[in-house]
């Protein structure tokens, strides 16, 4: 019996033309953002959230998973894509 090397999982979804499996990372989002804890300026409590890093720095409003207030989010994100400033404050 002879011992196969597995394939790489990227050079299988070429071959049949598979879409790519999702597959965090230590918090990262395959490459797309990253997981930020939030602390709600309504209610203080704290959560953590996704954010896309892909197109640049952010500025977008969700909800407080706790307590349903809109919250803004705004993050700065530098030429190598990564987040190097990140804030939430009240909406309005």
């Amino acid at each position: 019996m002879t011992s196969r090397k597995p394939l790489d999982p990227k050079v299988i979804d070429e071959t049949y033309g598979l879409e790519p499996v999702f597959e965090p990372d230590a918090g990262e989002l395959a490459g797309l953002g990253e997981f930020v804890t939030v602390q709600c300026p309504y209610c203080g409590e704290a959560f953590e959230t996704a954010v896309d890093l892909s197109a640049g720095s952010f500025q977008y409003v969700e909800d407080c998973q706790v307590c349903c207030q809109p919250i803004e989010l705004m993050g700065e994100v530098d030429e190598g894509g990564r987040l190097v400033e990140f804030t939430a404050s009240r909406s309005g």
